[in-house]
C-alpha cells in the first residue's frame, strides 16, 4: 500500500468517525427534544379560562392557569361573564374551565347547562365555604336577636331601615348570582317579605355602604360568604353575629337539603366546597389537565388572606399575579406535585 493510499484511508476513517459522532449528537439532541415534548402534554392546546365579575375569584383562577401553562397549555386571558353564561360557555366548549363552582349553591346552574354529561368535575379545590346572614353584634346583644325570623317584628326590622320605608334593608346579592334565588326564596318562606327588603345591585357597592354604616355605629344587616374579605374586617363573634333561620328552605334542586348543623344550629345554607368545572370533551382529550383539576387544593384561609390584601389596595392585575406567584413559591413542593401527577396521567394515556 502506497503512503498516499494509506493517508487517504485514514482520512476516510476520520470522516466516518466524525459523522458517527455528529449522528450520535443529533440523535441525543432529538431524544432530548422528544423528551421535552413528552413532558409538556399541553403543547399546542389552547385553554380559555372563565370567571364571574367577582375580582376576588381571580386568585383561584390564575393559580389554575399558571399550572396549566406549566404543563405547556396555551392559556388565554380570562373572560369575565355572569355565572349562567360561564356554565353554558364551558358546556359548549367556548370556555375550558371555571375554577369557582360552588357545590351546592350552583347546582341548578350546573345541571341546567348539562350537568355531568357536559362537565368534568373531580376533586375539591377549596373546602369549607360558608354563607349566610349577619347583623352587628351591638344591635344583636341589645335586642337579643339570634334568628332572622325575629325580623318579622316591624319594630325589630325598622332597626335596619336605611331609607326610611319601615323595612329592614338587607345588603344582598348581585342579580344572577347563585345566592339571589336562595335569598328570595328564604325571605318568602320565612314570611319576611313585608318587613325585609332584599337590596340588590353591585355587591361591592352594597357592602361598602354596609362598612360605612358600621363605622358610624349604625345597625347593619347583610349577606356574605367565605372565602371573602368581609369576614376578615367585620369579624363574626367580635363585630357581627351570624343569624340562624327557623328551618331549612332552599329552592330548586336544593329543596330537600337539610342545612341544620350537627350541633343543632341552622344558618340557612349548607357548607359548600368549590370545585374546578371543565368541559367534558376537553378533559377526556387532555388527561393531564383533568388530573390537574382533580389534584389542586387551595386552603380557604389562603384565599381569605389574599382577598383581604385586595381589599386593602393590592387589587391590580399585577398585584394579583404577584400574589399567585408568591403562593406558588411558598408552596413549591405542592405545586410541583400537581404538575408531576398531571404529567404521569398524560404518560399513562
Amino acid at each position: 500500500m502506497t503512503s498516499q493510499t494509506k493517508q487517504h484511508n485514514q482520512t476516510q476513517q476520520r470522516i466516518a468517525s466524525m459523522l458517527a459522532v455528529t449522528a450520535l449528537a443529533f440523535g441525543t439532541l432529538s431524544l432530548s427534544f422528544s423528551t421535552q415534548a413528552a413532558e409538556l402534554p399541553g403543547k399546542g392546546v389552547s385553554v380559555q379560562p372563565i370567571q364571574s365579575s367577582i375580582a376576588e375569584e381571580t386568585f383561584q383562577t390564575q393559580l389554575v392557569s399558571k399550572a396549566l401553562a406549566k404543563l405547556g397549555y396555551d392559556v388565554q386571558p380570562t373572560k369575565e361573564v355572569d355565572y349562567n353564561v360561564a356554565y353554558t360557555s364551558v358546556a359548549a366548549g367556548d370556555a375550558t374551565f371555571l375554577a369557582v363552582n360552588w357545590d351546592q349553591l350552583h347546582s341548578d346552574m350546573y345541571n341546567g347547562a348539562g350537568g355531568d354529561k357536559k362537565f368534568y368535575r373531580e376533586g375539591q379545590y377549596v373546602t369549607g365555604a360558608a354563607q349566610g346572614y349577619l347583623i352587628d353584634k351591638k344591635t344583636a346583644d341589645q335586642y337579643h336577636i339570634t334568628n332572622i325570623e325575629q325580623l318579622k317584628d316591624p319594630k325589630i326590622a325598622k332597626l335596619f331601615d336605611t331609607n326610611n320605608d319601615g323595612k329592614a334593608d338587607l345588603a344582598g346579592c348581585t342579580p344572577g348570582w347563585g345566592c339571589e334565588a336562595s335569598i328570595n326564596y328564604q325571605l318568602k318562606a320565612y314570611g319576611l317579605n313585608d318587613t325585609v327588603e332584599h337590596n340588590q345591585g353591585n355587591y361591592s357597592a352594597l357592602i361598602a355602604d354596609t362598612m360605612t354604616r358600621f363605622k358610624e355605629g349604625k345597625p347593619v344587616f347583610y349577606y356574605t360568604w367565605t372565602p371573602y374579605w368581609v369576614s376578615d374586617v367585620l369579624k363574626p363573634g367580635r363585630d357581627v353575629v351570624w343569624l340562624q333561620v327557623p328551618f331549612s328552605a332552599l329552592p330548586g334542586s336544593l329543596k330537600d337539603v337539610d342545612t341544620k348543623l350537627p350541633n343543632g344550629a341552622n344558618y340557612g345554607f349548607p357548607v359548600n366546597n368549590m370545585q374546578i368545572v371543565a368541559n367534558k370533551t376537553f378533559a377526556e382529550k387532555n388527561p393531564a389537565a383533568a388530573k390537574l383539576f382533580a389534584e389542586m387544593k387551595l386552603p380557604i384561609a389562603d384565599v381569605n388572606a389574599q382577598n383581604l390584601r385586595m381589599h386593602q389596595g393590592e387589587n391590580s392585575e399585577a398585584d394579583i399575579e404577584r400574589h399567585v406567584n408568591g403562593w406558588i413559591k411558598a408552596h413549591q413542593a405542592t405545586f410541583d406535585g400537581w404538575i408531576d401527577a398531571a404529567k404521569q396521567a398524560a404518560n399513562k394515556s
